[in-house]
């Protein structure tokens, strides 16, 4: 696993241009933060008119 992790790190130092395996992964906790929160929210989503039966 250490192996796999260190590949990453670098993966990502290198896509981002950032110094250090710390600010990598500073870097992918933050986006899973913001990604999940836009999941949750929704946010991003189309939005559409609840069609309601003839009394409405």
């Amino acid at each position: 696993m250490d192996a796999e992790l260190d590949a990453m790190l670098r993966l990502v130092r290198e896509r981002e241009g950032l110094s250090s395996d710390e600010a990598a992964m500073e870097f992918l906790l933050t986006r899973g933060v913001r990604v999940g929160g836009i999941r949750m929210t929704g946010r991003g989503r189309a939005l559409y008119d609840v069609k309601r039966g003839s009394r409405d």
